[in-house]
């Protein structure tokens, strides 16, 4: 099974070797630590060996574990780079700026006003719109497959920089049909304290995570959560239709995600969704500068970093 070893995997196990720490690890990944485990489990299931011993308190790396991290490190590295470079050559020669969206509905008339722009200033230009995964939304802008993203904040990454807000659209409880908060023109986030939301599978900074789907209602009350993590959106959807879960969204997903028993009624009391452009700190596409430029969104750094 070695074959089908991914890159991202190898990049997860060579980030343990030096950290020694599943945590550590996770926080340089922009990941969460179940999921590290999950990675280096695959990567020790295609390998066909134990490459680290797990106890409550450390990781230590195995026989095996020392000879991979030693014989595959510098070549990972070396990997990289090539690939790297050469996606950076090809990018800048087309002019090619890949824009990462979650739902269609952030693409507004601005966006799309800025794309017309930029693809109509030179005859290489071009803006690729690539859909991000549900779960691991932040995973492809981190390892260099789009330039960009629009993300909801506030947004506080060191490996990150964000623009200013594009749009703002109301936050939104997704419902059943059948269920008794569907018969309000609108909603409390207090409500969410008598009905279960669902565990999201998603992989997202804290700041984020605490926005989309709070612990507690501004009043002190748990907010309940019920069920298997959901994983993708026909999952939620599915499960709202049921009546089993209520779900708080973005305005974007209430405008993109529809099913006949599912139905979005306004959050009264929570802020609006404010929606930004996020770039790697770091990314030297001469393509995204110039795209940033047409938007007018001259970057800035999150005030905590």
């Amino acid at each position: 099974m070695w074959e089908t070893i991914e890159l991202r995997e190898l990049r997860a196990f060579l980030v343990l070797a030096e950290e020694l720490h599943f945590g550590r690890t996770a926080q340089r990944l922009g990941l969460t630590q179940s999921r590290v485990s999950q990675t280096i489990r695959a990567l020790e299931r295609k390998l066909g060996t134990q490459l680290a011993h797990r106890t409550s308190r450390r990781v230590a790396l195995t026989g095996a574990g020392e000879r991979f991290r030693a014989e595959a490190g510098e070549r990972v590295a070396a990997l990289e780079a090539v690939l790297r470079a050469t996606s950076d050559r090809g990018r800048r020669a087309a002019g090619t700026v890949r824009l990462g969206v979650v739902t269609a509905a952030v693409v507004d008339a601005r966006l799309r006003s800025g794309i017309d722009r930029y693809t109509a200033a030179a005859p290489g230009n071009a803006v690729e719109v690539v859909g991000l995964p549900f779960q691991d939304r932040f995973g492809p802008l981190r390892r260099g497959e789009a330039e960009l993203m629009v993300t909801g904040s506030p947004l506080c990454q060191p490996d990150l920089v964000t623009g200013p807000v594009l749009a703002r659209l109301p936050r939104m409880l997704a419902v059943g049909r059948g269920h008794p908060l569907a018969a309000f023109g609108d909603v409390s986030v207090e409500d969410l304290a008598d009905h279960p939301i669902a565990d999201l599978d998603i992989e997202l900074p804290d700041e984020l995570r605490a926005a989309l789907t709070p612990r507690r209602t501004p009043g002190g009350r748990p907010i309940p959560r019920v069920g298997a993590r959901v994983r993708e959106v026909s999952e939620l959807l599915l499960v709202i239709a049921g009546n089993r879960v209520v779900q708080p969204v973005t305005g974007a997903f209430a405008g993109t995600y529809g099913h006949p028993d599912v139905v979005y009624r306004p959050i009264r009391d929570l802020p609006k969704d404010r929606f930004v452009l996020a770039w790697r700190r770091r990314n030297r596409h001469a393509g995204l500068r110039e795209f940033l430029r047409t938007l007018t969104t001259g970057g800035t750094a999150c005030s905590s970093t």
